[in-house]
């Protein structure tokens, strides 16, 4: 006896990779449905070997529903979350809306899986930001070995995690440059992605920092451990698919590089590609399509007492969105929503 899941925004990026995900990884559903908004009402999206006609999210009724997966941004979510809720069914949401709720858990399976038992005072469980997922899955098991004191994060963002216009955007822009006729200027982005990088993403704070640099500091403390500090740079880049992340992390104890390979080598959800030669790590194309973080570069800081620096990849529609909502599916049925 398996599930009744809902993914809502099934006709987005994420929420399309969702329903892959689920029909790849044989997650244990009897029934899904794939909602979306009213203009993409009838929209056909794949689930495996199956076409689902897309449902109308303002209308559909959650009860009766175990659990749905949210694609569909913060304003919607306000709106949708709470009927599902209500009706009994568990809203794993990919938006920021609750992620720092304290009644709601932030989850990344891999780090925090025991969390997911907290979904009960909402019934809410609030997925991460996708550079920040990836991090934490890094950070983890480097933490419970010489306990991490500090980190300094620079990013590398595809445009993909700004959706499908700024995907078009990335494309348009690029072929415009061989075409000395057009021109194509920066809607989604602030300025020319294509060929470019723009260290901006999301709103400026009273700071000088970024929300989304601020995300990935407080979820990181919410996740792994409020003691760490964190600061961030964040960087959109001309990239399509794949977030890149450069992590200086500052120990307690020492941690000998060779150490450190072991240990993320044994780790949950961690492809280790760290050979010291030329093409002997991995880039954000090679991780597009695949389950696993990516790390590389691996190295001790000579500037610090206990310091190493990596190079961290992973696929952002995946480990950083769909992936990740689907895992905590899966942990919720295993330790929560027992079905036969």
């Amino acid at each position: 006896m398996g599930y009744k899941v809902v993914v809502a925004g099934a006709t987005g990026n994420v929420g399309r990779e969702m329903l892959n995900i689920l029909a790849e990884r044989g997650f244990p559903a009897d029934e899904v449905a794939a909602l979306a908004s009213r203009r993409s009402l009838g929209t056909e999206v794949s689930y495996g070997d199956k076409t689902l006609k897309t449902r109308d999210l303002a209308t559909f009724d959650f009860a009766g529903w175990d659990m749905a997966l949210f694609a569909i941004g913060s304003d919607a979510t306000r709106e949708y979350a709470p009927k599902a809720a209500a009706a009994g069914c568990v809203v794993i949401d990919n938006s920021s809306l609750y992620r720092y709720d304290p009644d709601v858990p932030l989850i990344v399976p891999e780090v925090n899986a025991d969390g997911v038992t907290g979904y009960t005072k909402k019934n809410i469980i609030a997925n991460p930001n996708c550079s920040t997922a990836q991090m934490v899955v890094a950070l983890k098991p480097l933490h419970d070995r010489a306990k991490i004191k500090r980190v300094v994060v620079s990013t590398y963002q595809s445009v993909s995690g700004a959706g499908k216009e700024g995907m078009d955007e990335l494309w348009d822009q690029t072929k415009a440059v061989y075409n000395p006729t057009s021109e194509v200027p920066p809607k989604k982005f602030q300025k020319q992605i294509a060929f470019n990088v723009i260290p901006h993403i999301d709103v400026f704070l009273d700071d000088g920092s970024t929300k989304e640099e601020w995300k990935m500091v407080a979820e990181t403390k919410k996740i792994l451990d409020p003691k760490i500090k964190v600061t961030a740079t964040c960087v959109r880049v001309p990239v399509f698919v794949g977030h890149s992340e450069s992590i200086n992390i500052e120990f307690e104890d020492f941690l000998d590089e060779d150490e450190a390979r072991d240990i993320l080598r044994e780790a949950p959800g961690i492809m280790v590609v760290d050979k010291r030669e030329a093409g002997g790590y991995i880039t954000p194309i090679e991780c597009v399509g695949d389950y696993a973080t990516f790390i590389s570069r691996i190295r001790q800081d000579s500037t610090i007492d206990n310091g190493l620096n990596l190079w961290c990849v992973s696929d952002n529609l995946r480990k950083g969105a769909a992936l990740n909502a689907v895992q905590i599916a899966e942990v919720l049925g295993q330790r929560c929503l027992k079905k036969g």
